[in-house]
């Protein structure tokens, strides 16, 4: 059966990574519903054009808002599929943990998947482990105070962007991340204070991980470590695309998502 012709209409929400926007799933977005599919991609708080300031952020869960009232408007008796792209898997996380009900499948695409029994900053220590040092190049690290605390968001810089990110990516996909990323928040230090996701909410919700073959962030090595360490429903591989699936391979990354869905929901 063509999935693409599935007479059943899916909801995708799609969640961003750090420092960008709903913007980055401009190509997959049109693709998704030129196939009968229903798509939503969001801007999380002080991302895109959402309206916050980045010193209105005080934690994953500020940073997630926007993400987090979507999941609440969504009928009971509705299911959607999330997808979380590089750190929005940390995001889908929080989603997993308190609307796990209204999830049929939660995709994460070389992206942080945490576990069940560490912090929910274990992925991102590890990552930070095993990267080799000077990894980020040029990426700024800002300061920004707030009347509660200090805090040290990170911006990507065009080095990082060109030859890290975007290196599989049309010239013009690069320029216009060069416009439209903004700094933000890892909240690595609060998230190593969390409890351990549960097992009712968090891990009750299928899981499939999506590789990227050519990723030059998050490395092959490590994107098979995180599936190994909480384990999914299904692994799926991209061998030519890099970090920016979404925009270097849209097509292929579609047909997954289409067959992920065909399957699950």
């Amino acid at each position: 059966m063509d999935v693409a012709n599935s007479k059943q209409k899916k909801h995708f929400i799609l969640v961003h990574g750090v420092c960008h926007g709903a913007w980055c799933w401009y190509k997959l977005k049109p693709l998704l519903e030129s196939a009968g599919q229903k798509a939503t991609a969001i801007d999380l708080s002080a991302s895109g054009i959402n309206t916050k300031r980045l010193d209105e952020i005080h934690s994953l869960h500020d940073y997630s808002f926007p993400l987090m009232e979507l999941m609440a408007t969504i009928p009971t008796d509705e299911k959607v599929i999330l997808v979380g792209h590089s750190y929005g898997g940390l995001n889908l996380a929080l989603a997993m943990e308190n609307y796990s009900e209204k999830i049929s499948v939660a995709v994460f695409v070389a992206a942080m998947m945490p576990d069940i029994v560490h912090a929910p900053s274990y992925p991102l220590d590890q990552l930070f482990k095993q990267s080799p040092t000077g990894s980020l190049l040029d990426t700024q690290f800002l300061p920004c105070n707030s009347s509660e605390n200090s805090r040290t968001a990170m911006l990507f810089g065009p080095q990082h962007l060109s030859s890290t990110l975007y290196q599989l990516c049309s010239r013009e996909d690069l320029e216009l991340a060069k416009l439209l990323i903004r700094p933000t928040f890892c909240f690595l230090e609060d998230l190593r204070k969390a409890k351990p996701l549960s097992t009712q909410g968090y891990g009750s919700v299928k899981r499939v991980y999506i590789l990227c073959g050519e990723d030059k962030a998050i490395l092959e090595d490590f994107q098979r470590w995180s599936i190994e360490n909480i384990g999914v429903e299904e692994a799926k591989e991209i061998k030519d695309a890099g970090h920016m699936a979404m925009l270097s391979k849209p097509k292929e990354f579609c047909q997954c998502l289409l067959e992920i869905a065909e399957k699950y929901v």
